[in-house]
Formats: structure tokens, C-alpha cells, sequence
């Protein structure tokens, strides 16, 4: 069983590689048709445009009728392809940076004057908050909420917190964001909660219970327009995976046996019915802590991997296009085999490999 482990996890290794380089091909292909590009950002901000005319110029479609490179010199011109590395052809660029993430060189930031890495490690701490208080907060009440609908499964407290964690569902993170400033954050009622940032100016002078409660204090707000959305999928799955499970025939004869619905319930039910709950565990775990979400980021002033993906995006700095993407994608890869190793751990059934012999 042992040597069987270690070749499924050899077999998904090498099947990464292949999935991750066509993720990074069909960028890159992409990439080379989008105008705007840096080479055209640098050359109008060198000409006195600015970003107007680099929006302008987006606005137009780009292709033919774009300016940016049109009134400057070849030999200027020339200066600022090589300073980004457009002075190679798009198949050796390609293959340069192959080289480089093999290194886990990420590269440099056009714009930052930093290194991806430095990028990503510096906005981490509020993809963490975020990502991390969302989901404890989620899993630490879905999961019993969930249980409790199945055990309590068309009663009126099954179907009031249906209705309220549905209701919760269908509003955007986004909107209830904004009504929640309006209302607690000194918009038009009360002003309770601060309006921006994880800590105050005054944080560095606070006593240490100061500092976590003033950090707790910032996150109230954010947290719950991260988290109220995700109730329902989680809640919904809990509930239908222990009501399958209750149905079931090893159940009914638990129950002729004499045994307790405390006892048929967490030492029968609660394992089987876990595994669904298994499978999205760690990706939702690991992913927390490189968790961005754009609309929270923005509205509450967070400076975060959300923005930053966006942001990169917009001022076409590649390099933190390309590395973000390459760093996530691995990450996902492997957290997506954590799920299956989790999987055949919980239940003892299920074998590697497609044969399924052992």
C-alpha cells in the first residue's frame, strides 16, 4: 500500500507539469495580442500623455489604431524594449521565463522596483486575515449548523435557517460591504467600526491587548462581508452529506441494535458523511492564505493579493502576471492532491490508482 502511495503521488507530480506549462502557454499566447503593453505605457508617460492617453488608447481596441509607439524615435524606442526584454523574440522570451519559474525565479516588477516575491510576501498578511477568519469562522459554524439541520431535517428551525442562510447567500459580499459602512462605519447612522485599513495610526503605541483587539476591531466589518456568502455552501453540503448518511441501511440497524442517536450519529454517521466536507478541506484551508478578494480589498481599504492581481493586470506588469499566476497555479495543483491523500485517508475504502487493486 505504502509503495502504491508513493507511485500515485509520483504519477500526479509529473501530470502538473503538462497542466502547468499549458496554463502558462495560453497566457503568454494571449499576452502577445493585448495592447497597451508596457513598452507603449513607458513611451507615452515619455511623451507627456500619461495615463489618460494610455486609456485612451485601450478604449480605441488597440490593433491598428493604436498610437502609443507612433511620434518616438527608433532608437529610443529600441532602449525601452530592451529594458523590458521586448527586444527578443516572443518564443525566447517564452522560454527565458520557463527557465527562470524553474528556478522559482519569479522575476522583477516593471513598475514597483521589487521582486514578485517581495510583492506577494508583503501583501500576504491581509490575504491571511481575510482568508483565515473567513474560513475558521465558516467551517467552525456551518459544519455544526449543518449537522443540526440534518438532525432536525423539516422542522421550523430547519427551515428558518434555510431561509436566512439562503437570504445571506443571494446578497453580493460587495453590497452588504456597503451597507454595512452605511450603517456601523459612520455613513449615515452610527459609526462604530473604522472605515479602513487592519490597524489605527496609533497602532505601534498601544499596549499588546490593544493591538489585537484594535487588529480585531478593523477586521469585524470586512470578515462579514467575506463570510455570510459562504455560509449556505457549506451549511447546505454538511446537511445533505449526513442526511444521505442517516438514510442509510447501517444506520437503521445501529438504531435495532439499541444504540443511542448520540452514538449513531457521531461513531457511524459522523465519519462517512465527513468525506465530501474532506475533499475541499485543504484547498479551502491553504488557499485562505492567498486569499484576494478584489471588491472587499477596495472597499475597505485593504491592500491585499486582490488588488494587486488587478492592479498588475491593468498597468500590464507581466512579470507579476505571469509569477502570480504560475505561484497560484502550483499551489492549487498541489493542495488538489492533499484533497485526494485526505480522501483515501478518511475512509480506508477507496484505493490509488484507477485499478483500484492493492
Amino acid at each position: 500500500m505504502q509503495g502504491q502511495m508513493w507511485s500515485y503521488i509520483l504519477k500526479r507530480v509529473l501530470l502538473m507539469i503538462p497542466t502547468l506549462l499549458g496554463v502558462l502557454t495560453l497566457t503568454f499566447a494571449v499576452v502577445q495580442f493585448v495592447p497597451g503593453g508596457p513598452v507603449e505605457q513607458l513611451m507615452l508617460e515619455l511623451k507627456g500623455k500619461g495615463d489618460a492617453a494610455v486609456s485612451g488608447a485601450e478604449s480605441s481596441g488597440g490593433g491598428s489604431n493604436y498610437r502609443g509607439r507612433q511620434g518616438v524615435d527608433a532608437e529610443r524606442l529600441a532602449e525601452v524594449k530592451a529594458l523590458y526584454g521586448f527586444d527578443k523574440p516572443p518564443v525566447e522570451r517564452y522560454f527565458m521565463m520557463l527557465k527562470r519559474f524553474a528556478q522559482f525565479d519569479l522575476g522583477q516588477s516593471y513598475y514597483q522596483h521589487q521582486s514578485v516575491w517581495q510583492l506577494v510576501v508583503s501583501k500576504l498578511p491581509v490575504s491571511i486575515s481575510i482568508g483565515l477568519w473567513t474560513f475558521f469562522l465558516t467551517y467552525l459554524v456551518s459544519i455544526p449548523l449543518g449537522i443540526a439541520k440534518a438532525v432536525r431535517d423539516g422542522s421550523r428551525f430547519d427551515a428558518i435557517t434555510s431561509t436566512m442562510i439562503l437570504v445571506g447567500y443571494a446578497i453580493p459580499g460587495f453590497v452588504l460591504g456597503v451597507l454595512l459602512l452605511v450603517i456601523f462605519g459612520g455613513g449615515s447612522f452610527l459609526q462604530i467600526f473604522p472605515l479602513r485599513g487592519l490597524t489605527s495610526d496609533n497602532w505601534s503605541d498601544l499596549s499588546l491587548m490593544g493591538k489585537v483587539m484594535d487588529y480585531l476591531w478593523h477586521l469585524v466589518l470586512p470578515i462579514t462581508a467575506s463570510v455570510l456568502g459562504s455560509f449556505a455552501v457549506i451549511t447546505m453540503l454538511t446537511k445533505n452529506s449526513f442526511l444521505e448518511e442517516i438514510r442509510k441501511q447501517y444506520v437503521l440497524t445501529a438504531r435495532a441494535k439499541g444504540l443511542t442517536e448520540k452514538q449513531v450519529l457521531w461513531k457511524h454517521v459522523f465519519r462517512n458523511a465527513l468525506l465530501p466536507l474532506v475533499t475541499g478541506f485543504p484547498a479551502a484551508f491553504i488557499g485562505a492564505f492567498f486569499t484576494g478578494s478584489l471588491l472587499i480589498e477596495t472597499l475597505f481599504s485593504l491592500d491585499g493579493l486582490g488588488l494587486l492581481s488587478y492592479e498588475s493586470v491593468m498597468r500590464r506588469d507581466y512579470p507579476v502576471v505571469f509569477g502570480t499566476l504560475y505561484l497560484f497555479t502550483l499551489i492549487g495543483l498541489f493542495t488538489k492532491l492533499i484533497s485526494d491523500l485526505c480522501y483515501v485517508y478518511i475512509d480506508p475504502r477507496i484505493q490509488f490508482g484507477a485499478g483500484g487493486g492493492s
